[in-house]
């Protein structure tokens, strides 16, 4: 755990599987700490640019985005982009991320471009949230290597629990070889659904797994955060009273409550 709670925290929101809310997580819990007014940075380097999408960010602004702050074409701080959230920026993600893998193959800091920014980012924000690709490629790479801690969304559902043991071997792998100082901030079970069963059975086997490194709020499957990105916005600001919504606000809360 870090040793001084006023600095600034650098998440990495990631796992390995998709469609587990990933970017569902990052747009949202971004949105959240700003409305509780912190000042937050959400790095999208998913090369599908949905949690860009999501903020509203369109292609006519993302011109510098965070495949020329990778591939240091341009300074780190053209990349970042003003959202309509006070208080929430991002740098934006396009197609072109998916070229960093090749054409950083001969550098040798290639695991290492977005943790030289660490120290330029940790002056300027209270948390910075990373949304990675859905893989173990380079991109995800970078962020766990920039990273403080690891927030990991889990879908309540049955190959969530064959994961498990994957995700803690991963987890290691990455403390042995990238990052030692890296810890879990959290799981967070999402699309949980009381009427089904499943859900029920996947909660009370990932807290015997992780114990309390699993976030006691619990993100239901909810239809208004599946249509906030089509409108640009965080389901926050497209239905504040949503149950989805509300639990995210939970979520922020549990953190800030955490980290003191």
């Amino acid at each position: 755990m870090p040793t001084n709670k006023n600095q600034c925290k650098i998440i990495a929101v990631t796992n390995q599987k998709g469609g587990v809310g990933k970017t569902t997580t990052a747009i949202n819990i971004a949105t959240s700490m700003a409305a509780i007014k912190k000042s937050v940075l959400l790095i999208d380097l998913d090369p599908q640019g949905n949690a860009s999408t999501g903020l509203g960010i369109s292609d006519n602004d993302r011109e510098i985005s965070a495949y020329e702050m990778l591939g240091e074409k341009k300074n780190i701080k053209d990349s970042i982009k003003d959202t309509i959230i006070p208080g929430l920026e991002i740098i934006p993600a396009t197609v072109d991320l998916s070229a960093v893998e090749v054409e950083l193959v001969d550098a040798k800091d290639r695991m290492k471009r977005l943790q030289r920014y660490s120290s330029i980012l940790k002056k300027k924000y209270d948390f910075v949230f990373i949304d990675c690709p859905p893989s173990l490629g380079l991109l995800t790479i970078n962020a766990l290597t920039a990273a403080d801690s690891l927030l990991i969304p889990l879908q309540c559902e049955f190959f969530a629990l064959e994961g498990l043991s994957h995700l803690k071997n991963t987890i290691s792998r990455i403390k042995e070889n990238l990052n030692t100082k890296i810890y879990i901030e959290g799981i967070l079970l999402t699309m949980y659904d009381k009427r089904n069963r499943i859900s029920a059975e996947v909660k009370a086997e990932v807290v015997k797994y992780f114990g309390k490194d699993v976030f006691k709020t619990i993100i239901p499957r909810n239809v208004r955060l599946s249509e906030a990105p089509s409108h640009g916005l965080p389901a926050i600001l497209y239905d504040i009273n949503a149950t989805g919504s509300q639990a995210y606000i939970s979520l922020a809360k549990e953190m800030i409550k955490r980290a003191n």
